[in-house]
């Protein structure tokens, strides 16, 4: 957040630490800073979140449950989602390359090494 308010936060840090010595420090500066700050950060975490959940109502449930396993495991397989979900390798390769042209998977290695992560 600092990165997106450079000309504020070395305003609301120079008042700071100009009273830092003082017997009453002047936080106020800061503190309201840092609070909008994070007001701002909440804001475009809801926006991400609710673009998510658009994307995510509209995908097949297999397609839903290998993207689960990812975020939650950090990468996914074939061989992962077979297990998981029971589905024939070549179902899964499908939704695997839909996933990956939708922008939702990026692909590493290739053959039965390949595995995938969230973009």
């Amino acid at each position: 957040m600092v990165e997106q308010n450079k000309d504020a936060y070395p305003l609301a840090l120079r008042q700071t630490q100009g009273s830092i010595r003082a017997e009453a420090a002047d936080w106020q500066s800061w503190l309201m800073f840092f609070l909008r700050s994070l007001a701002e950060q909440v804001r475009r975490l809801e926006k991400k979140a609710e673009r998510e959940k658009r994307v995510l109502v509209a995908m097949p449930e297999l397609s839903l449950q290998i993207v689960e396993f990812a975020r939650e495991h950090g990468r996914v397989t074939i061989g992962e989602a077979i297990k998981l979900t029971g589905a024939s390798r070549n179902t899964l390769k499908q939704h695997f390359r839909a996933l990956v042209e939708r922008g939702h998977l990026k692909p590493h290695g290739s053959g039965r090494g390949a595995w995938y992560e969230l973009r």
